[in-house]
């Protein structure tokens, strides 16, 4: 609606305007209102939509992670090349081997913030209702966490990347359990996610914990 209104708005009313600029003027309102006809008709449209654009965005960051793994030693790939050298002078962009052991537990705090957004998208698609205040409140809880998803893994994966500081990567990894495992919360305790929903919910939480877990361990002397 605000894009209508901006639209409407910029509209030039003088008689001397062009027709090429009165043309370009109604073509930029028939776009903004082909989007307001295209928006979600309510709170649980809206909310499926957010979690599923948050859900490529964790996707594309996670796809970037592992492949920045397959390529080896240095996740920069020809980037930094040195072109007098013919090869990397500075030993900074490879990763030691403490460097890889977070990688595994970090690669998989992220594959589980993937689950929890597609999970939670399937169950807002399944069972969310916005019939009653109530039931709007919890879908906005939901996507205000949501929201709160793909910062944290961005912010995760970057700090994956050599020269790693492990200290920051354990907080940054920190960050984005404690999404996640909210997020699990706020779905548990909504409509969306009734009964027959708790053993995924529980795998989950689970899986959050162990990889976390796993990331303490191989930090603990930093602490």
């Amino acid at each position: 609606m605000l894009q209508l209104t901006e639209a409407l708005l910029l509209q030039t009313p003088l008689r001397s305007s062009s027709t090429q600029e009165r043309l370009v003027c109604t073509g930029s309102v028939w776009e903004a209102c082909e989007r307001v006809a295209a928006l979600p008709r309510d709170n649980q449209a809206a909310v499926a939509l957010a979690l599923s654009s948050c859900l490529g965005v964790v996707r594309d960051a996670l796809e970037e992670m592992e492949q920045a793994q397959v390529e080896g030693g240095d996740p920069y790939g020809d980037v930094l090349e040195d072109e007098d050298l013919g090869s990397r002078g500075n030993q900074d962009v490879y990763w030691t081997e403490a460097d890889r052991q977070l990688l595994g537990p970090c690669t998989g705090l992220v594959k589980a913030a993937k689950a929890c957004l597609k999970k939670v998208g399937t169950a807002v698609r399944a069972h969310a209702k916005a019939e009653t205040a109530e039931q709007v409140a919890q879908l906005d809880d939901l996507m205000d966490i949501a929201r709160d998803v793909s910062p944290s893994v961005d912010e995760l994966v970057l700090s994956t990347y050599p020269p790693v500081n492990q200290l920051t990567l354990r907080l940054n990894a920190g960050k984005l359990a404690s999404v996640l495992k909210k997020m699990l919360e706020i779905a548990r305790a909504s409509h969306a996610c009734p009964a027959s929903e708790e053993s995924w919910l529980g795998f989950l939480e689970g899986a959050v914990e162990h990889n976390m877990d796993k990331i303490k361990g191989h930090t603990q002397a930093l602490l």
